[in-house]
């Protein structure tokens, strides 16, 4: 057992305390991401600050979270799509 903790401590004498993505000569973050994402988007400034929707109503957005909470939730419209009648297909 002393051999085994006497190994241990020489192979960690030869360590660097430094953390090893701050050693000289690796890659560093430089902010190439978040360049790249602004020369993406339409205004750069949108990702600072963000912009308000001006289509949307925000009133019946709480009501529908209101009705969530409240377990009243609307049932969806009929709809073509949604009906599936359970039927022969076969070539009858």
């Amino acid at each position: 057992m002393r051999h085994l903790v006497l190994l241990a401590a020489i192979g960690l004498a030869g360590c660097d305390a430094i953390d090893p993505l701050h050693r000289a000569g690796l890659w560093q973050p430089n902010g190439a991401n978040g360049a790249d994402l602004a020369l993406q988007v339409a205004n750069p400034a949108d990702l600072v600050r963000g912009t308000g929707a001006t289509t949307t109503d925000g009133q019946v957005a709480a009501a529908a979270v209101a009705r969530l909470r409240e377990d009243k939730v609307k049932k969806l419209p009929a709809s073509d799509v949604s009906d599936f009648q359970q039927g022969n297909a076969g070539g009858q």
